[in-house]
């Protein structure tokens, strides 16, 4: 009798097993590699764009979506491209979220090194199975037209050649907009985090259905 029991157990175990896989094997994740502008700086973070995100993923019923958010205010690409292998190796994620470049064109960085590092990064999510998504910047004119128009090109230029997703300028509607920057005219308001959502999502929908 003791035996059959033990045997019993043994497959009802097993079976709830196997019932527990799917849900684990359908979790998926998004990972946000950005600066200030996802770290929540100046906001409070249940507010911030990246929460209402995880929000919005709940309301839609795509709950199977983890959201990790490892963005670093003053984060460059240099300090991404470097911090990235093991993000990707901690975090095995399906979608990558690339958010940075502003820090270093309003420090003046040379484009090809932002470029560049912005490729390496690319490169990388993609060898590791991800798929890349890249959030597009721009500048003030502070260096000079030229300056500013080849930064701005570094995103669809990458976007193109690395076949990304691509959100094409991550302030717009908010930069020039009354109320929705804070006092140093960087970082957007609490206001602003439904606007950066919105400028987002056309891009993240159709990859995360």
């Amino acid at each position: 009798m003791h035996t059959a029991l033990v045997y019993v157990r043994s497959i009802l175990f097993l079976v709830f097993a196997v019932l527990a896989l799917p849900a684990v094997a359908s979790q998926n994740t998004l990972l946000i590699v950005g600066d200030s502008l996802s770290a929540a700086y100046g906001v409070p973070s249940e507010t911030a764009w990246v929460q209402l995100l995880r929000n919005r993923l709940e309301s839609k019923g795509l709950n199977d979506w983890e959201v990790v958010n490892a963005s670093i205010s003053g984060e460059t690409t240099d300090g991404g491209a470097r911090r990235l292998p093991d993000l990707l190796e901690e975090n095995q994620p399906d979608v990558v979220v690339i958010e940075l470049g502003g820090n270093d064109g309003l420090r003046g960085f040379p484009p090809n090194v932002i470029e560049s590092n912005l490729a390496s990064m690319i490169e990388k999510v993609q060898t590791s199975g991800a798929r890349a998504v890249l959030v597009g910047m721009q500048i003030p004119p502070n260096y000079g037209q030229r300056y500013t128009e080849m930064f701005a090109d570094i995103y669809p230029k990458l976007s193109d050649r690395y076949d990304t997703a691509l959100v094409p300028f991550f302030l717009d509607g908010i930069y020039n907009q009354a109320g929705l920057m804070q006092d140093d005219g960087i970082h957007p308001t609490e206001e602003a985090q439904g606007k950066l959502l919105e400028n987002v999502w056309p891009v993240l929908k159709p990859i995360l259905k």
